[in-house]
């Protein structure tokens, strides 16, 4: 059992016969991600030979999912054009959209979101996320496929990297899923999307969160996780060190005043019981024994 994804998860690559979709392509590949097809507009009725197998190219998100059965893309598309690729697959009805590029403006990104919360079909990851991944079943984007194994942790995480160290610090016990849904101002599925989805997975016994700094998106999670989830979560917020006022990497990441600090969001995941590492390294720990019981 995993959430979003699974071994059945038919995936197209839009943006495939570009350098980043094609490298990808590969190690999604190699990893046993069942990819289809991809999409790239003009370049209808080519194939491309990625991995030694032969995948067909669409010019349109329709095309694939009518000639290949495909019920999920990822989005390795400039960000001058990721608008337009991603309004192409709510607009064919996708169930799962992993949007991957970086620099993406965020009023293309309001548009495509709303147009998403419209139609009530598509769920967006991302943007400028490293996809998803449900180890040993499938692998969407670009975390990498060889840190971690199967195992009964779930992980949402803001950061790629931070999502790879977690992994990689807990391989030991393994992942049910690990999502990383971004650090833009919008976003398509949140912590609590993710909190919720495994709360409900029988095969998730415990939850590891990763925020950041800017916003009130962990204030919101820690009130969720009170009212609804009864799995062991713990927590780590980046940014303990960043000044007020500075942003930091991830465009959301901004502090004002009190509001959007780590110390703040620490306080208000710890009075929802969640327990809070100062370091990965710590939180990891932290898992470490709550599992080890």
């Amino acid at each position: 059992m995993a959430i979003f994804i699974n071994k059945e998860t038919k995936v197209i690559v839009q943006g495939m016969t570009g350098s980043e979709g094609t490298k990808h392509t590969g190690r999604m590949l190699k990893y046993g991600t069942n990819i289809v097809g991809g999409v790239t507009p003009g370049k209808g009725g080519q194939s491309a030979l990625i991995e030694g197998k032969s995948l067909p190219v669409f010019n349109s998100v329709a095309e694939a999912i009518a000639a290949t059965g495909a019920n999920a893309s990822v989005v390795f598309v400039p960000p001058k054009f990721a608008k337009g690729a991603v309004m192409d697959a709510i607009d064919a009805g996708l169930p799962l959209v992993v949007v991957i590029t970086e620099g993406i403006p965020v009023h293309d990104t309001a548009i495509f979101y709303a147009h998403a919360a419209a139609k009530g079909t598509t769920r967006i990851i991302g943007p400028n996320c490293p996809g998803l991944i449900s180890p040993g079943l499938s692998n969407i984007g670009i975390i990498p496929g060889d840190i971690t194994g199967p195992g009964r942790i779930g992980l949402v995480s803001k950061s790629g990297t931070l999502t790879y160290q977690m992994m990689y610090e807990l391989r030991d016990f393994g992942f049910s899923s690990a999502v990383g849904i971004g650090g833009d101002p919008i976003i398509g599925t949140t912590h609590i999307d993710c909190l919720k989805a495994f709360q409900d997975d029988p095969d998730t016994d415990a939850i590891v969160m990763i925020g950041e700094i800017g916003g009130d998106a962990e204030e919101r999670a820690a009130a969720f996780i009170a009212s609804y989830v009864t799995k062991p979560v713990v927590g780590y917020v980046a940014g303990f060190t960043a000044p007020e006022g500075k942003t930091m990497g991830h465009a959301g990441a901004i502090v004002s005043g009190s509001s959007g600090t780590a110390e703040a969001k620490k306080v208000a995941l710890e009075a929802a019981g969640v327990k809070v590492g100062k370091t990965p390294s710590e939180t990891a720990a932290l898992m470490r024994a709550i599992l080890n019981g």
